[in-house]
């Protein structure tokens, strides 16, 4: 552990997987057409009606091998300058809960489901939808097991989250790569949930962007927005607003390395059998070898997404999605 209570070395057992698994590999016609800007190493599958309760999108690499967003996509795109992969799973302005399913099997992204409907973010005024491209940082693990010495909660049980802050509105499953600037420590209903702050390193303004202070100079207002968004995106469905750690100030792109490092060391733990993985699903194609019960053989792989319904007419999104909230801060 280190100075904060965070693991800072993983387990052995783990091996990164090596960069040329993820090699550039052209997409198939239809996923150039719908997802023209998708990292070419990486491709999705479509199954199952949009915006309905049997819809998933499932991931590729680049030998056109079932891969698990979650498990398989390596963390780091350079490590050397702590560039990092981020899933995107909500494009900024869309209003669906979409995320890695992290209890099905090869994680694919899905929409999120309260009392058995699918779950849209309110628009609270004076925002629409996602503020950000939204997303998480594969191969990481906020363990619920672990009190965070900073927040005194534990862990959400989710790979850490990501707010990408960059001009291009992303198209959902895009693998892109990120360069980290900072991160804020919510409290979500007793559980830790950190929120890296992040750019597009292919963004024009990448250059610019090297830490949070950047963020709060070149476009002020913006982490203020961010704060009062979490604060208060849960309000309309009758639960209290959240709270921050920190008297609600973002630390700095040093701090949100280390607590990135240190869910990567969490989800190592997770992935070699040394952590209780629960009804987390810890199936990959690329990572776990030999024995181990999490590694999923291509044709496994394969078989359980034809269990899937295949991919069908995309349904209506109820009106009541456009419906804005008012109500004043406290």
């Amino acid at each position: 552990m280190n100075r904060c209570g965070r693991m800072r070395d993983g387990p052995s057992c783990y091996q990164p997987v090596a960069a040329v698994v993820f090699r550039r590999h052209p997409q198939p016609e239809a996923a150039k057409t719908r997802n023209p800007h998708l990292n070419m190493s990486f491709t999705v599958e479509e199954r199952g009606n949009p915006n309905s309760l049997s819809y998933r999108l499932f991931f590729k690499n680049g030998e056109g091998k079932y891969i698990s967003p979650f498990h398989d996509i390596p963390i780091y795109a350079d490590e050397s300058q702590n560039i990092f992969h981020m899933v995107v799973e909500v494009p900024r302005w869309t209003n669906a809960k979409m995320e890695i399913g992290t209890k099905d099997v090869l994680n694919p992204i899905k929409q999120d489901v309260k009392k058995g409907k699918l779950r849209y973010v309110a628009n609270v005024f004076p925002h629409k939808g996602y503020i950000w491209n939204y997303g998480a940082i594969p191969q990481t693990w906020e363990d619920p097991a672990h009190k965070d010495e900073d927040t005194n909660c534990c862990g959400d049980n989710d790979p850490i989250d990501v707010c990408e802050i960059g001009s291009r509105v992303c198209i959902r499953g895009e693998v892109i790569k990120v360069k980290v600037l900072g991160i804020l420590a919510m409290i979500d209903e007793g559980e830790t949930d950190w929120k890296v702050i992040a750019i597009n390193v292919e963004d024009p303004e990448a250059n610019e962007f090297n830490n949070i202070s950047d963020v709060q100079r070149l476009k002020p207002g913006y982490l203020e927005a961010t704060v009062d968004w979490f604060r208060r995106y849960k309000v309309p469905d009758g639960k209290p607003e959240n709270r921050f750690a920190f008297n609600e100030e973002f630390k700095d792109k040093d701090f949100a390395t280390e607590v990135i490092k240190s869910t990567h060391n969490f989800w190592k733990a997770l992935i070699c059998q040394q952590t209780k993985a629960g009804e987390l699903n810890c199936k990959n194609t690329c990572v776990s070898v030999g024995d181990s019960p999490y590694c999923c053989s291509a044709d496994e792989a394969k078989a359980a997404v034809g269990e899937t319904c295949p991919c069908g007419k995309e349904e209506p999104i109820p009106s009541s999605v456009d419906k804005w909230f008012y109500y004043e801060r406290k």
